[in-house]
């Protein structure tokens, strides 16, 4: 609970800097420069991309139809806009919430103390030496060289399964439900489910952690293993469901299921360093906690790269799935040049799926739902991994403690950096 407590402000800082973020995007945000109608511009297509011609030359352009507009940084009409022109608001932002950050961390810093020698919280007691064998708790410590070598450390190692969907979760919601509830899910929307995602990490970094206290690290692991395989599991439910009617209601359980995925990160992440210290001690759980976070990292850049490259090919697919049910006449028509040149259109993102929307034959459905299918039922593969991982880690073996004299003498750290790490 304390170490919940203590990060409790890395979920929460969401709340406040989700609409000062949004507030500094509209303030530094310039519209992109708009040419007019599609049919008061002169437009042709070379290697994929459109272009017009204007006062001053040939112009690179992008044509926004009836459900592009409402997209836009700064929504507009339908018509032809300027590439590269207007700005989104995005460096400006990031500059100030920069400095900004820079002076809170920084103070923050400068205000912390560190307890004397010897110091501990008032009849805090450590773990009796007669332990029952067979108990996760560990009444020595093992040396943060050590942990390493110890099973128990890549088992904890392989749990952050799932991290990859907490950035890109506004985004799977607003390509999902965006299409199906256009005047429900729009930027505002977007903005409060962020804010939203803040408070249940939070909330779950608090929550979690303080029932961890009394189920045990591995049976709240264990429960989160077993939620997010079946919240993961329904999103692709979800996502079909909203395409068939009732979209309302599908939005609102997806937003119950996020929040709860995010409550269980959250959690995740703050009891953590209370599963290693009951395994390997409190002497080094710092440092060991810094080495299994590299997982953390790893989660993080692969997570999201797995996600956005199974969408690219779901995505692909749809698009030429649409391509081959749309007239050939209208899709020449709309981008300039034939369906020959699909893979080029793609490339150069001058056919989406929206704009293939427009001209396909009344009746098509809607891919953007099926995006994440892959995706999901990946997530919840890894979380089933996890699972098994977290079942089998057992009490850290005698072996790979420290001896008696060195864990209580005081010296393991010296002028030089840690010491070896005498074991049994």
């Amino acid at each position: 609970m304390a170490t919940g407590m203590a990060i409790m402000g890395f979920g929460g800082g969401a709340i406040i800097a989700a609409p000062l973020k949004e507030a500094l995007i509209r303030a530094f945000q310039r519209a992109p420069d708009y040419l007019g109608a599609v049919s008061e511009v002169g437009l042709l297509t070379r290697d994929g991309r459109r272009f017009a011609e204007t006062a001053d030359g040939l112009r690179e352009v992008v044509v926004a139809g009836a459900r592009d507009a409402p997209q836009l940084t700064s929504p507009g009409a339908e018509g032809v806009y300027v590439v590269g022109s207007g700005d989104a608001g995005v460096l400006g932002a990031f500059l100030v919430l920069g400095v900004a950050y820079f002076a809170i961390m920084a103070l923050a810093a400068l205000a912390f103390r560190v307890p004397p020698p010897g110091w501990k919280p008032a009849g805090r007691e450590p773990p009796a030496a007669g332990a029952p064998r067979g108990a996760l708790v560990s009444a020595r410590d093992v040396h943060v060289d050590q942990a390493p070598r110890t099973p128990q450390f890549w088992l904890l190692w392989l749990v952050p399964a799932g991290i990859g969907v907490l950035g890109v979760a506004t985004t799977i919601m607003t390509e999902i439900f965006g299409s199906a509830l256009p005047a429900i899910v729009d930027g505002t929307f977007a903005a409060n489910y962020v804010l939203l995602i803040g408070m249940f990490n939070m909330a779950g970094r608090f929550l979690w952690s303080s029932v961890s206290d009394y189920l045990g690290r591995k049976r709240t692991y264990a429960i989160f293993f077993v939620l997010g395989v079946a919240l993961y599991a329904s999103i692709p439910l979800a996502a079909h469901g909203a395409g068939g009617g009732r979209a309302e209601w599908w939005l609102a359980y997806f937003c119950v299921a996020t929040m709860l995925i995010f409550t269980m990160y959250g959690g995740g992440f703050a009891t953590l360093p209370a599963y290693l210290a009951d395994l390997f001690g409190t002497r080094f759980v710092g440092a060991i906690h810094g080495r299994v976070l590299t997982a953390w990292s790893v989660a993080g850049v692969i997570g999201p790269l797995a996600i956005t490259t199974l969408r690219a090919r779901a995505e692909d697919s749809a698009l030429h799935d649409l391509a081959e049910r749309t007239d050939p006449a209208l899709f020449a028509e709309r981008f300039g040049a034939g369906a020959d040149q699909l893979h080029t259109l793609m490339r150069e993102k001058t056919v989406t799926i929206p704009s293939l929307l427009e001209i396909a034959p009344p009746g098509t459905p809607d891919p953007s739902a099926s995006l994440y299918d892959t995706t999901m039922f990946l997530m919840a593969g890894l979380l089933a991994v996890a699972l098994i991982a977290n079942a089998l880690i057992r009490p850290v073996a005698e072996r790979h403690h420290l001896e008696e004299e060195a864990a209580g003498d005081g010296g393991v750290e010296g002028a030089d950096g840690p010491a070896a790490p005498p074991v049994r």
